[in-house]
């Protein structure tokens, strides 16, 4: 059966990764057609709306979206768009490849964070002049959705970060509750405050292997490893529903560099990676990840690897190894 793919490339070098990931999806087998979205600021500027309802309807209607970046309208794209999906878990996972200088070459491992609550489910108030508020929102139903998906994810145990020693009682809910669901379906956990954690991560991140946390917490460390591993172009992100997903890198509009053509494609491929495990191309998945690491070991590399390549010809390569 054909998969239904929307492709939203947003702004910046959003607008020339996902091409590129877009010819890597076509050289694979699998049975895949794109539909065109827009998003992010160019769209706002033109239309007065960041995330035309067009483009809601077809990423609910499609089997899964590729998404790139958006700049200023960020907040109003994405969060939207993880709505429009049911997605309940943020999935990164950040590893280091042959061929790329890391701080931390032994880290591998994968963040699952909460993705619909925290601080991001944006109840803030402005009281006074001098007093504005924001309510952090935690609960039961949500903390168990996503231990369920950890348990299934990660069967051979995973660790809990929190911040329950201060925030009693939400992270307090989020953490018992997280580990209440683990004990039901036999799955070991650990825990650690997630401050701590970010100094173990810094120091020994084969400590981790699976890390289930909060909104917040997931956004703050899952940067924090892009660190450890070589950068923000190398890391994918799935945003997951129960029969929908919207795929996307974690590195932003780079404004910087948008429009010179050097933009590291890896990060969006890898989402498209994502993406192809979602819809059960397995197989696929996997040799487009086996081309994307022996590309990243033997070159060619974009310049924020210490390459001279362009965007295009690093994808080229990718296909060429497919």
């Amino acid at each position: 059966m054909t998969e239904e793919i929307a492709v939203i490339p947003g702004d910046g070098i959003g607008k020339e990764v996902v091409p590129a990931a877009l010819d890597v999806l076509e050289a694979t087998d699998a049975d895949v057609v794109f539909e065109h979205a827009e998003a992010g600021d160019e769209v706002k500027e033109q239309t007065g709306e960041a995330l035309p309802p067009a483009t809601v309807e077809l990423v609910e209607e499609s089997d899964a979206t590729l998404f790139g970046a958006a700049g200023e309208t960020a907040a109003d794209v994405i969060l939207p768009l993880r709505e429009a999906v049911d997605s309940f878990v943020n999935v990164r996972p950040a590893r280091t490849y042959p061929g790329v200088d890391a701080v931390k070459p032994e880290t591998d491992l994968v963040i699952l964070r909460e993705n619909t609550e925290g601080v991001y489910a944006g109840h803030e108030a402005r009281l006074t002049e001098d007093v504005s508020t924001l309510t952090r929102v935690v609960s039961k139903s949500a903390s168990e959705r996503l231990a369920e998906f950890a348990c299934d994810y990660a069967p051979e145990g995973f660790t809990v970060a929190h911040k329950a020693n201060v925030m009693r009682v939400t992270d307090g809910l989020f953490k018992d509750t997280v580990q209440q669901v683990a004990d039901d379906n036999g799955v070991e956990t650990d825990t650690a405050l997630m401050d701590a954690m970010a100094t173990h991560l810094v120091m020994n991140p084969e400590q981790y292997d699976t890390i289930v946390c909060p909104n917040l917490a997931g956004d703050v460390l899952s940067d924090l490893a892009a660190g450890l591993v070589g950068g923000l172009g190398l890391l994918p992100s799935a945003n997951v529903g129960s029969d929908n997903g919207v795929f996307e890198p974690v590195h932003g509009t780079a404004p910087d560099i948008a429009g010179q053509g050097v933009a590291n494609p890896c990060a969006t491929i890898l989402s498209a990676a994502m993406l192809l495990d979602f819809l059960d191309y397995e197989d696929e998945a996997d040799r487009v990840r086996q081309a994307v690491e022996n590309t990243l070991e033997a070159g060619p590399r974009t310049p924020d690897l210490g390459g001279d390549a362009t965007t295009d010809e690093v994808a080229a390569a990718i296909v060429d190894r497919l």
